[in-house]
């Protein structure tokens, strides 16, 4: 009998929210502050050099929060530059989220924003079938490989579109994370429709050395409270384990012995740490930069 479970990417909004509550009991957003504060102007030090425009490319944008961040560094490193900074999004709630943060922000004068809601194979089919190819300065990609058809050729398409001296950023869930121990073991079992592939920071230097690219890697520390998960009927709990199995309602609709396996692996030593009375699961991140 097929199981009842359906792809949490089948119901956006639901999506969005789980993730919201995710980077709300997550450390994932501060671990990539402290990146953008303290490594990323090193890394971005040179893709201006000499330019009166930069042009950025968002890929999987999703509400803004770190793209503000980013931009906010490269307008530092680059006053008085005008910065065209394009994203790719394909959810229409992300994107007019984001124009919210937009409005809302300081210090945004010199950057042009445009918005694409697209996906990113969407947007390499529309720029192959206008003849076009726009190059960038700097593109990242913060969480969203997983949701690609085809991961080398992905990377390829859009390291192909760099300027000299530009860097291309990727951020995925490390290959030392709980993300990589509950997903090698389950995601058969998960709805996938949506997520193409599950894909860690391990599994990049493999794509990049076949291809040729030149590139650095960097491990961010985060964790995930995940205490809400094992209280029964607690709302939270419920939308993060749909987040962590990107499935609806997965404690309604996973099949029982399913379930019981999936709690009993995010309670393990090598998946989360308790600590104070409190379940955290090791959600830490492993950023990849491309050079050009």
């Amino acid at each position: 009998m097929a199981s009842p479970m359906k792809s949490l990417l089948s119901d956006l909004d639901r999506y969005a929210q789980s993730f919201h509550l995710f980077l709300e009991r997550s450390t994932e957003h501060q671990s990539m502050q402290e990146f953008v504060e303290k490594q990323l102007p090193d890394i971005i030090a040179s893709i201006g050099n000499g330019k009166s425009t930069i042009n950025v490319l968002s890929v999987g944008g999703g509400a803004g929060e770190m793209d503000l961040q980013i931009l906010s560094k490269i307008r530092a490193r680059y006053p008085g530059v005008t910065i065209n900074n394009d994203v790719i999004e394909p959810s229409a709630s992300q994107i007019s989220k984001y124009k919210e943060h937009v409005a809302q922000a300081s210090n945004l004068e010199n950057i042009k924003f445009t918005w694409h809601k697209e996906t990113a194979d969407e947007y390499e089919s529309r720029m192959n079938a206008e003849k076009k190819t726009k190059k960038w300065d700097f593109i990242h990609m913060i969480q969203m490989l997983y949701y690609v058809k085809d991961i080398p050729a992905t990377l390829r398409y859009f390291h192909s579109l760099l300027e000299s001296q530009a860097k291309l950023l990727i951020v995925l869930v490390s290959g030392k994370s709980s993300w990589e121990t509950l997903w090698r073991k389950y995601s058969s079992s998960f709805p996938s429709e949506g997520l193409c592939s599950f894909i860690s920071s391990a599994d990049l230097p493999r794509m990049l050395d076949s291809a040729g690219m030149k590139y650095q890697l960097y491990e961010l520390p985060s964790h995930l409270d995940i205490t809400s998960c094992f209280i029964e009927g607690d709302k939270d709990g419920e939308l993060l384990l749909d987040f962590l199995t990107e499935a609806i309602d997965f404690t309604k609709t996973a099949p029982p012995e399913l379930k019981h396996q999936v709690m009993e692996e995010l309670r393990k030593p090598g998946c989360s740490e308790v600590r104070d009375g409190k379940v955290f699961f090791n959600s830490s991140l492993g950023v990849i930069v491309v050079e050009s």
